[in-house]
């Protein structure tokens, strides 16, 4: 029975668990409107083609990076992007990847907000590259 003045444990925990699905659907809602919006997703085909013209950064933490690159990618990991903005010339285009592409729209987000205008990210991110890599040894 419920009792007006009380608050069912039950209903409270549904509450939140409502919130972060909403909230959960809303990011990921947001950055499939800025993708779009942003228009810079580039095929693996197109991606290669024009590679050789643009700054490629792989946005993976440095020990993903040694694993296994992109040829010519240059290692800028998503936290430190940043700090090393300042690495990239504003001149040229720059290609983006991650494993996925959730890091990439987010970098490219903050790399127009700085003033840069052409940058691109690759579809579905390194894990379905099939062009050629690069390993540290």
């Amino acid at each position: 029975m419920f009792v007006i003045g009380t608050i069912n444990p039950m209903f409270v925990v549904n509450i939140i668990l409502i919130a972060i699905l909403l909230w959960i659907i809303g990011v990921w809602v947001y950055y499939k409107i800025q993708r779009k919006r942003l228009g810079g997703e580039l095929t693996e085909k197109a991606f290669e083609e024009n590679m050789r013209k643009a700054q490629i950064v792989d946005l993976r933490e440095r020990k993903d990076f040694d694993a296994g690159h992109i040829l010519g990618a240059r290692s800028i990991p998503y936290p430190m992007l940043k700090q090393n903005m300042g690495e990239l010339r504003m001149d040229l285009p720059v290609y983006l990847y991650d494993t996925g592409i959730t890091l990439s729209v987010r970098a490219a987000l903050k790399l127009r907000k700085a003033g840069f205008t052409n940058v691109k990210w690759l579809q579905k991110g390194f894990n379905n590259w099939t062009g050629k890599t690069k390993r540290k040894k």
